[in-house]
């Protein structure tokens, strides 16, 4: 809606740098000793120059909105980790046609993988690939298109040792007798800072041999029993920061148009990521954006969702009660920037909006099919208010991806065409406007079949299965009375009723065959999806068969 190796991964790299015109391909990436953007001094922002998107977003190095200005016509390269980019992406590459090159790191060593696979006495590549499976798992399962490229740490240790090789020969790293290699905050002087208040500050835990306390490690040495890489300066692995830089330098070279991630990453990830890019480029001026998504809360909490808080609902869960396409038009409904509350009162009000649009496509292809009669409809203006629609969704969207305003615009749209569905006798009928409506419809919320996207099956087995326990209820009302099909003494059923009982064992029996389990527990019938979701169970629906009246 609006609308991750080896040596093939290293190709995949050499393919993309090739099309983005960046460092010539090669094993590791070579250090600079300038770039276009060289003069810029201290922290001041520079528009690039290139391609103007006709998008204003808002810019975490100038705390302002800025145009949205690309190196390459059509082409925008994106390093992040974080969701925002699955929605404002889709923006770009469909309504403004900008091929968005996704480029992510996936992090398969550090501490806490380290110290879960001391714990469960496996390899820390085994913790590593687990969790990267179930990430990718979870993408997909939410509809997220996923990156040009997936590259794991581990995989590109060679190019991260080059490239902290390079920051150390530009004068802005050192190593010490520990082993340890520390970027050096001092030397770049004013040029450090550009994120510092957007989060909170906190110093870097290092050695004793840090020459300043913001100091942060680009190499540390290996403890025993740590997994190892050998490098000029011992036996170690890379810091956390490192990595990115690095990756995206092998993807990108030395300019960056949109870097993406969470709020919390601003200080201190992004800003030593910035400190070690420039200083490793000898330029002013790496990423030219940083988009800063708001974090994701329960509501009445004011910690973000964290696993280390544990106040998070997984997504496997959360796909239990919702749809991915409700989830997608949860985040659409607020901004990206913005914090958002989960919650089951928004994750209802998203339902509710997908339902309104989902109603509005069965009702046109009602009419369309002749289906449903209306009034002679007011084609011109349907006309004119799909024109508007389209000027104001762009509009909207071109505003730092402002998509609750776009959702706004496009329900009133459905407001209107709602308006001219009145069921009446008519013999006049407009399905051409109608058919233009819904096809851009479908088209702006990138979606094959709009009225699937509420319709989950979940819903229509609930539904379901309360009509069919209330046609039991009424079948199974006991009856005294001399026709009764009962015996003595035992209550008996309505004769003209046994009809809709069978017709609900047979409705019963040809669900199980499609996946669909019914279960008749007295006045209680249950339901369980099995095909495609093994285990998974269905609400119960509590159907109590009220005892006649007296």
């Amino acid at each position: 809606m609006w609308r991750y190796p080896t040596r093939a991964v290293l190709r995949e790299v050499r393919v993309l740098r090739g099309v983005l015109r960046a460092a010539p391909a090669g094993d590791t990436v070579k250090s600079r000793s300038h770039c276009s953007r060289c003069s810029v001094p201290g922290k001041k922002w520079t528009t690039p120059s290139g391609f103007d998107t006709g998008i204003k977003t808002f810019n975490s190095l100038t705390k302002q909105k800025e145009p949205l200005i690309v190196e390459r016509e059509g082409v925008a390269s994106w390093y992040g980790r974080s969701l925002s980019k699955a929605c404002t992406g889709r923006i770009l590459s469909r309504l403004f046609g900008i091929t968005v090159i996704h480029a992510m790191v996936i992090t398969d060593i550090d501490d806490k993988i380290i110290k879960r696979s001391w714990e469960e006495d496996v390899s820390p590549a085994t913790i590593a690939r687990t969790y990267e499976d179930e990430f990718k798992k979870d993408m997909l399962s939410l509809k997220v298109i996923p990156p040009a490229v997936y590259l794991r740490v581990t995989e590109n240790v060679h190019h991260i040792i080059a490239f902290i090789e390079g920051i150390v020969k530009n004068g802005h790293a050192y190593a010490t007798t520990e082993g340890d290699v520390y970027f050096d905050i001092k030397s770049i002087g004013d040029r450090y800072g550009r994120f510092v208040g957007a989060v909170e500050s906190q110093v870097e835990p290092g050695g004793s041999h840090k020459r300043d306390q913001r100091d942060f490690a680009l190499w540390k040495r290996s403890k025993p029993q740590e997994p190892y890489w050998e490098s000029p300066w011992g036996r170690g692995r890379p810091g956390w920061h490192i990595e990115c830089s690095t990756i995206a330098s092998c993807v990108f070279g030395s300019q960056l148009d949109i870097h993406s991630g969470g709020i919390d990453l601003a200080f201190p990830h992004h800003e030593n990521e910035i400190a070690q890019s420039e200083a490793y480029h000898q330029c002013g001026q790496w990423a030219n954006y940083f988009l800063h998504s708001g974090h994701l809360h329960l509501k009445g909490s004011a910690e973000k969702m964290s696993k280390s808080l544990k106040n998070y609902i997984t997504i496997k869960d959360f796909l239990q009660s919702y749809s991915a396409n409700e989830f997608r038009m949860f985040c659409l409904l607020a901004k990206y920037r913005s914090g958002i509350d989960y919650s089951d009162d928004n994750m209802l009000e998203a339902r509710a909006s997908l339902a309104t649009v989902s109603t509005f496509v069965h009702d046109v292809q009602a009419y369309m099919k002749g289906q449903l009669q209306c009034p002679p409809v007011q084609e011109a203006f349907l006309w004119e208010r799909l024109a508007e629609t389209k000027s104001s969704i762009m509009k909207a969207l071109a505003d730092d991806f402002d998509t609750p305003r776009a959702v706004g615009t496009l329900l009133n749209l459905v407001y209107y065409g709602n308006c001219q569905l009145r069921p009446s006798d008519g013999a006049a009928r407009s399905p051409a406007v109608f058919g233009a409506v819904v096809s851009y419809i479908t088209d702006i919320l990138d979606e094959a079949d709009v009225a699937s996207t509420v319709g989950s099956l979940q819903n229509v087995v609930e539904q379901l299965t309360r009509f069919r326990s209330e046609v039991r209820a009424f079948a199974l009302a006991p009856r005294q009375d001399p026709l009764s099909t009962g015996t003595p003494g035992k209550p008996g059923l309505h004769p003209d009723r046994i009809p809709l009982l069978k017709a609900c064992d047979t409705l019963r029996d040809e669900l199980a065959p499609l996946g669909i389990v019914i279960k008749d527990r007295g006045a209680t019938s249950t339901w369980e999806i099995t095909e495609g979701k093994q285990g998974r169970r269905g609400q119960r629906i509590h159907n109590e068969v009220q005892e006649p009246s007296s």
